[in-house]
């Protein structure tokens, strides 16, 4: 009787398990598979309306807090490249104190091509370029595409001219204003940093050879708008 008790009892907990499992596969949602960076036409998710982005660097980690109704255009583009994974081994290649740092030319000159002329629509400028806002660089009219910089000081006369900012560092300044600078600015601007055109066209290959001290984005990766991180 003992033996019986004991099968009926298996067999019962074997059918919960089995029901209980059954459950959770209905729940489950299969994940939606992000397209990869190197076909710009394919990132075009619509943003949240808030979201974080968490960057690991050489330097440490931050975390940037998107408002996307301040730039809706510049947060989707952001969106896109983080969740895409287009941020890993990219440099931070125009580092001006007090001023800000630049970023987002790849470092494959291959992918660097194909983003060059999916350029974004421009947003009004409702935000201003304080201390910590990110914004998109831009060359002119409805040319913005991957490089975007951070504001180390309060540049609010660069609102005027275009520069719509579309969100702000929260957590993590301080990394920032760590990040190597002592190159200073572009070779056009009086300075011994890199020259962009090389950058396009050599990639990583020119910046690690010639400046060896500059800092790199490791990773980056959208985190809950709710994270204290």
């Amino acid at each position: 009787m003992k033996t019986i008790n004991l099968i009926c009892a298996l067999g019962l907990f074997m059918a919960a398990a089995a029901i209980q499992a059954q459950d959770t596969n209905k729940e489950a949602k299969p994940a939606v598979a992000v397209p990869s960076f190197t076909d710009p036409a394919k990132l075009a998710e619509k943003a949240p309306e808030t979201f974080k982005a968490q960057f690991v660097t050489t330097k440490g980690n931050f975390t940037i807090e998107v408002t996307r109704s301040l730039s809706p255009n510049g947060a989707d583009r952001f969106y896109n490249l983080v969740r895409s994974g287009y941020f890993k081994d990219i440099a931070f290649f125009r580092v001006v104190p007090g001023f800000m740092c630049q970023f987002g030319v790849h470092g494959d000159p291959n992918v660097s091509a194909k983003w060059r002329e999916a350029a974004i629509t421009d947003d009004p400028v409702k935000g201003s370029n304080t201390r910590g806002t990110i914004t998109f660089a831009t060359a002119g009219t409805n040319t913005r595409t991957t490089q975007l910089f951070i504001n180390f000081g309060d540049n609010r006369n660069l609102d005027g001219m275009g520069f719509s900012p579309f969100g702000k560092v929260t957590v993590g300044m301080d990394v920032v204003d760590k990040l190597y600078g002592e190159y200073g600015d572009a070779p056009q601007f009086g300075g011994h940093g890199p020259d962009q055109g090389r950058i396009q066209g050599e990639g990583n290959a020119y910046l690690k050879k010639d400046f060896p001290n500059l800092d790199y984005i490791k990773s980056a990766t959208i985190v809950p708008a709710d994270s204290s991180k």
